[in-house]
């Protein structure tokens, strides 16, 4: 087992390893020790943190994400979550999770879209990423008793996973 991960670099390490593709490099590379090209300004991170319904092939719309001229709401919920793939679940187990619940999915997509941004530090009142607004709006979906049946698939499918190191994938 690997012991908890406690700091945003190494935040940042993992969700590195689980978008790029195994065995091929990201091009261009993005760097471990520094975020100043993650985020908009790079184009998987990019295309992951872009929201859903915009286009991120657009050029406009690229532009406009990656100078700042278009602000990201927390509502606006980026591409990634969309994206079925494991996340590793040993850190899980090294805590006694035994299954997932609705505020660990909540957490885990917030730590997710901090790592893929270029943003040096995780700040609930973040403009950039509008964290505290997207853990929310994501919670509050999750809990939206009228989604429950979908909710409950999605928390079966999620469990599935939970015994399993990400090398199993």
């Amino acid at each position: 087992m690997h012991p908890p991960l406690s700091s945003d670099s190494l935040y940042s390490s993992v969700v590195l390893d689980w978008i790029c593709p195994k065995e091929e490099a990201i091009q261009p590379p993005l760097h471990r020790n520094s975020k100043i090209d993650q985020g908009f300004n790079h184009e998987l991170t990019g295309s992951l943190l872009c929201p859903a319904g915009l286009n991120w092939n657009d050029l406009q719309m690229k532009e406009n994400l990656q100078s700042g001229e278009m602000l990201v709401c927390g509502d606006q919920w980026p591409i990634f979550l969309y994206e079925l793939k494991a996340t590793q679940s040993e850190n899980a187990c090294y805590h006694g999770m035994n299954s997932v619940t609705i505020a660990s999915i909540a957490y885990i997509a917030t730590q997710v879209q901090f790592a893929l941004t270029s943003s040096l530090m995780f700040l609930r009142t973040d403009t950039a990423t509008d964290s505290e607004t997207f853990y929310h709006s994501l919670f509050d979906l999750l809990e939206d008793t009228d989604k429950s049946k979908e909710v409950n698939e999605l928390l079966v499918w999620w469990n599935q996973y939970s015994h399993y190191p990400l090398s199993y994938y």
